[in-house]
C-alpha cells in the first residue's frame, strides 16, 4: 500500500514545525507509521544545500529557485519517495509549494518555472495533502521576533513587501487548487490549530478502513 504525504505551508511564523510534530505523533498514535521531515533539508545533501540557502547572504531569484530545486530532488529521490512506497506516511514542513510562492510568486519566476523545475527534478511529486496555514502580518512578525529575537535567516529577513507577496502567492495557489490545499487559520493555540489539522487529514485516514 501507498503511504500519504502530507505537506504544511505558510509563511514565516505560522508554527508549521509546530503543527508537524504533533501530526506525526497523532499519526504514530494511530498505528500510523509516519516520518517528520522538512524543507530546504531531510538528507544529507539537502539539508548541506539548506545552510547555503539559509545561512549566508542569500542568492538572486533564479540560483534560489535552483538550489531549492536541487534539494528537493534529493529528498525526493533518497526519502520521500521510499517511504511512501513502503506505505509509510510523509508529513513535510514546506514543500513545492513553498517554491511556488517564494521564489515564484514573490521572487518574480514565475509558477511555469517552478513546475518545470519540478517535472524534472521530482517527477513532478504532488502531496495527497496540503495544509496551508495564515496569521495576520502583525501576529506573524511578533511570533517570529519573539522566536527568532532579532536574528532570522536570509529569506526571514527579507522586507514586508516581499513577506506580503508570499502571503498573497499562497493565497493564489491554494484558490487554484482546492482539491488539495486545506487553509486553516493559525491564530488560535497549539492545540486548538492542531483540531483542525485533524479534521483537514480525516478523509485520508478514512481510506485506511
Amino acid at each position: 500500500m501507498t503511504g500519504r504525504f502530507i505537506t504544511l505551508e505558510g509563511g514565516e511564523g505560522v508554527g508549521k514545525s509546530t503543527q508537524s510534530r504533533l501530526l506525526v505523533d497523532a499519526l504514530n498514535a494511530r498505528g500510523i507509521d509516519c516520518i517528520a521531515t522538512r524543507e530546504p533539508g531531510g538528507t544529507p545533501g539537502a539539508e548541506a544545500i539548506r545552510s547555503l540557502l539559509l545561512d549566508g547572504d542569500g542568492f538572486a531569484p533564479r540560483a534560489e529557485a535552483l538550489l531549492f530545486a536541487a534539494a528537493r530532488s534529493d529528498h525526493v529521490e533518497r526519502l520521500i519517495r521510499p517511504a511512501l512506497e513502503r506505505g509509510s506516511w510523509v508529513v513535510c514542513d514546506r514543500f513545492l509549494d513553498s517554491s511556488r510562492a517564494y521564489q515564484g510568486g514573490a521572487g518574480a519566476i514565475g509558477d511555469d518555472g517552478i513546475m518545470q523545475l519540478h517535472a524534472l527534478g521530482s517527477n513532478g511529486l504532488l502531496p495527497d495533502r496540503t495544509l496551508l496555514f495564515t496569521l495576520p502580518p502583525a501576529e506573524a512578525k511578533a511570533r517570529l521576533d519573539a522566536r527568532d529575537r532579532g536574528v532570522s535567516d536570509a529569506i526571514g529577513s527579507r522586507g514586508d513587501a516581499y513577506h506580503d507577496d508570499v502571503a498573497r502567492s499562497f493565497a493564489r495557489l491554494a484558490e487554484r487548487e482546492p482539491e488539495r490545499f486545506v487553509t486553516i487559520a493559525a491564530g488560535g493555540s497549539p492545540q486548538e490549530v492542531h483540531t483542525e489539522v485533524l479534521r483537514a487529514i480525516e478523509p485520508l485516514i478514512e481510506t485506511l478502513a
